[in-house]
């Protein structure tokens, strides 16, 4: 009798010292610890992590999940009746707040660092051309914070100029240092010269150890290959390994799915608006309600994108005129703040771009995507250079970088440098994250004319 009553015992899960009330409490008391300590050991509270980019994110979901199996584990091991109401309540109830804490967070600083607000100071250490184009890169995000103050540059024989690119001179590549301790600089862009060898940049390094500045170093390959960079140990040297695009295989295969599913959905719930504005172009304005033409897509081949009809008919015809008496779009693209061809209802679908809905069909037909580099004519891609023609790789899409980066006010080059490093670096999570940023870029209607 007594060997059974122990054997019932020991089969008993331990649930009186965890259960009801005691489960409760110890969620309450103990869960905010065991959250911070999951975070910590996630580093989602490291500085490099913080406010730009997935990365932040991904922490936090590691940490969920760490967390999730460490108690499902414990649970298990000791019967314990904890991790039932844990895992469908408190840990997913943490990460949603904790990951929405983070957006706020993160937009409210970067619309105080649009201000001039919250800024590090920075230097510029490299080649003039890689000076330049790092320069102009910083000031069109100002939401990452660095405010340079001055460059540091090879002298030049014969050259003395104070200032370069609108940046003033502050010294050499050998005076680096003393600038930084002189202008008390926070931090030190460094690109890629053959000044700055392996020795060089090593001995830079333990230089500013005797100073605040932090240092960072910006890979030629950096700008079309970011999240394909990785880091890899060979004969004990950090060599820069860049993974090969994805083109093709199992992640196209995903990509194309959601594509047509969430197209058909889209199209499912937004078919009264699509009728109202098919209604109110027809009502308003003399000619068809959707306007066809003819874009070039994957592999250069031609296709049909739909819109509704925002212009008056035969505006395509009188184009080239336009063209020679204004342009405020770039070098290559026609684009007119005030375009005379625009109808009223036209203007209206323009400026929070709903002409272009008809497009999730194409979507739906597999000849675009929802997000990808925008379409272009026949007449812009025959302006392609070797670059740009790496956009063709892909679909072209509803969305993309373009639509969230300032649309028709980016230069030609602006719009090149986008589109390529969306091409070169395109990941499923970041097609999610440029859906989102489209709505705000939609309601604000910057450079949408």
């Amino acid at each position: 009798m007594a060997g059974a009553l122990g054997q019932l015992a020991e089969a008993q899960p331990v649930s009186g010292v965890l259960g009801g009330a005691g489960s409760l409490a110890a969620v309450i008391f103990l869960f905010p610890l065991l959250w911070v300590t999951a975070m910590l050991v996630a580093r989602s509270y490291e500085e490099r992590f913080l406010w730009t980019g997935p990365e932040e994110f991904r922490r936090v979901f590691f940490a969920a999940a760490m967390l999730l199996a460490t108690v499902g584990t414990l649970s298990w091991a000791f019967r314990l009746e904890l991790a039932r109401g844990f895992a469908v309540v408190a840990l997913p109830l943490a990460a949603v707040l904790t990951m929405g804490h983070r957006i706020l967070q993160r937009e409210l600083l970067h619309r105080r660092r649009a201000k001039g607000e919250f800024q590090q100071t920075a230097i510029v250490v490299g080649h003039r051309g890689g000076v330049a184009e790092l320069h102009d890169q910083l000031i069109r995000q100002p939401k990452h914070g660095y405010r340079v103050i001055g460059c540091c540059v090879p002298q030049q024989a014969g050259s003395s100029a104070a200032t370069f690119h609108g940046l003033p001179v502050l010294g050499s590549l050998d005076e680096v240092v003393d600038v930084v301790r002189r202008y008390e600089v926070d931090t030190v862009a460094v690109l890629p010269s053959p000044e700055l060898d392996g020795a060089a940049l090593r001995r830079l390094g333990w230089d500013l150890e005797e100073t605040q500045a932090e240092l960072l170093l910006a890979p030629a390959v950096t700008e079309v290959a970011g999240p394909r960079v990785r880091i890899r140990a060979v004969a004990g040297l950090p060599l820069v390994h860049v993974e090969r695009p994805e083109f093709k295989g199992h992640r196209r295969i995903v990509k194309g799915m959601f594509d047509r599913t969430a197209a058909f959905v889209g199209i499912v719930l937004i078919a009264p608006v699509l009728i109202a504005l098919a209604l109110a172009v027809k009502l308003t304005s003399r000619g068809p309600v959707f306007y066809k033409h003819d874009r070039i897509g994957l592999g250069g081949k031609a296709f049909p994108v739909y819109k509704f009809r925002s212009m008056v008919p035969d505006a395509d015809k009188i184009v080239d005129t336009l063209f020679e008496q204004s342009n405020e779009g770039n070098d290559v693209q026609f684009k007119m703040k005030r375009d005379p061809r625009v109808t009223r209802i036209g203007a209206i679908m323009r400026r929070y771009s709903l002409d272009e809905l008809p497009q999730l069909f194409n979507v739906l037909n597999g000849s675009m995507s929802l997000v990808g580099p925008r379409p272009h004519v026949t007449r812009e891609v025959e302006q392609y250079g070797f670059d740009m023609r790496r956009r063709l790789l892909v679909k072209p899409g509803i969305t993309g970088l373009w639509q969230v980066s300032g649309r028709s006010d980016l230069s030609w080059d602006e719009s090149v440098r986008i589109d390529v490093r969306y091409v070169e670096n395109w990941t499923l999570t970041f097609d999610l994250m440029i859906l989102w940023k489209t709505f705000g870029a939609v309601l604000r209607g910057s450079g949408a004319y």
